[in-house]
């Protein structure tokens, strides 16, 4: 069948040059996050975390200055309508990309084109969860930074959308009742997913296993909010060797997705809290099924030693398929096991503007991979598990 309009659960956003400085207290402007012109440089992985200094030479490119960290904007998370070839991880400036990118009115126009009736998207600059300001010195302005941030989301990019443009906000990392207040005041003017970490350990932070997030937790379930995680939100990805090309890492980075579910399944949390829900961005599915299968027979098998049934009385595949749900963008063999994944525990996202997006054809690449499917398991992948899950106000 035709495919319908599609419910984007994520895609990303270039944060505008202005964010921060327009809405930061004047004091805290030189330091927080700000928009300088300056030559390329060179990206290092120190520890896990890629540091930045701008070049002495060549044309300016746009770059993010917050304290004393510096990021470029780099071509490949603005690859929208970019060739293939000429995507590469060097900097580039506004002017330089879609104004789909960071303008809301553009981006609308864009999933016109893309056959996408709404679309909640990811930050790109702050990192997938907000780690950004995790690390920042100044805690009152990371605290700000935060805040600047969600009002933009909530106000201006998707202020004037007429619900286009779902809200997602981020919480402060650093402190679980920080976290729960920004939650809370994020709730109260209508937004229903928090992007978190997939492994909040992988950042020097407690684990699920701590007992610390839930606080956290107990707001998102009662105030309706989806904890959503996005790949690469622990920061560490996989890495088999220091001279491995990039493409391993890009192969191999749904690992951090398997170790987040397997962490949520056995350490209780679901269990606790059996109306929180979950969704994994850009993670993929065909590898889901084959976890359910290796959780159930690890708690049932290994009981006698590995604890699995301490915090989790019933088999984990119960939660997953009671509270998580993933979004894919090109797994034909998750399709295939679609019976294993859950039918309503999968969502289409497309990725735009990255380069593993799929715009302007993410119409077609759905109908490539599910529009064999009847009606009914059409509609739920492609818009209404979505419209359930976020509960938008949309037909299904």
């Amino acid at each position: 069948m035709e495919i319908p309009k599609l419910i984007d659960v994520d895609a990303h956003v270039v944060e505008p040059p202005t964010l921060w400085s327009s809405r930061l207290p004047e004091r805290l402007r030189e330091s927080g996050p700000r928009i300088v012109y300056a030559p390329k440089g060179d990206v290092q992985l120190v520890d896990g975390k890629y540091v930045e200094r701008p070049g002495t030479e060549g044309p300016d490119v746009a770059w993010w200055a917050y304290e004393d960290t510096w990021t470029q904007i780099k071509r490949y998370v603005a690859a929208a309508g970019v060739p293939a070839d000429e995507v590469t991880n060097e900097g580039v400036t506004y002017e330089d990309m879609r104004p789909g990118c960071w303008i809301p009115s553009e981006r609308i126009a864009d999933m016109e084109v893309n056959g996408v009736e709404a679309q909640m998207c990811f930050p790109n600059y702050p990192r997938f969860c907000g780690q950004i300001f995790l690390w920042g010195k100044d805690r009152e302005l990371a605290l700000h930074s935060v805040q600047a941030y969600n009002d933009w989301m909530v106000e201006e990019w998707c202020g004037s959308s007429g619900g286009r443009l779902i809200p997602l906000c981020l919480i402060p990392l650093w402190d679980v009742d920080l976290a729960v207040a920004e939650l809370r005041r994020n709730a109260a003017r209508g937004v229903r997913a928090v992007a978190f970490s997939e492994l909040p350990a992988y950042l020097g932070l407690p684990s699920l296993h701590s007992r610390y997030w839930d606080p956290f937790f107990a707001a998102c379930e009662e105030t309706g909010t989806v904890l959503s995680m996005h790949i690469g939100s622990g920061t560490r990805t996989p890495q088999t060797s220091a001279d491995a090309p990039g493409a391993v890492g890009a192969t191999i980075i749904f690992g951090n997705s398997v170790a987040s579910m397997t962490d949520f399944l056995f350490s209780g949390v679901l269990h606790r809290f059996p109306r929180l829900k979950l969704l994994y961005a850009e993670a993929q599915i065909g590898w889901v099924p084959y976890l359910l299968e290796r959780v159930d027979d690890v708690w049932e098998t290994h009981r006698g030693w590995a604890k699995g049934q301490d915090q989790c009385p019933e088999p984990p595949s119960t939660y997953y398929y009671r509270q998580i749900t993933s979004c894919f963008f090109k797994d034909h063999v998750g399709v295939e096991l679609l019976d294993r994944v859950g039918l309503d525990n999968a969502t289409f996202e497309t990725d735009y503007p990255h380069q593993d997006g799929t715009w302007p054809r993410s119409r077609e690449a759905a109908a490539e991979q599910f529009g064999h499917l009847d009606e009914e398991a059409v509609r739920k992948i492609a818009r209404g598990n979505a419209i359930r899950l976020l509960g938008l106000d949309l037909p299904v």
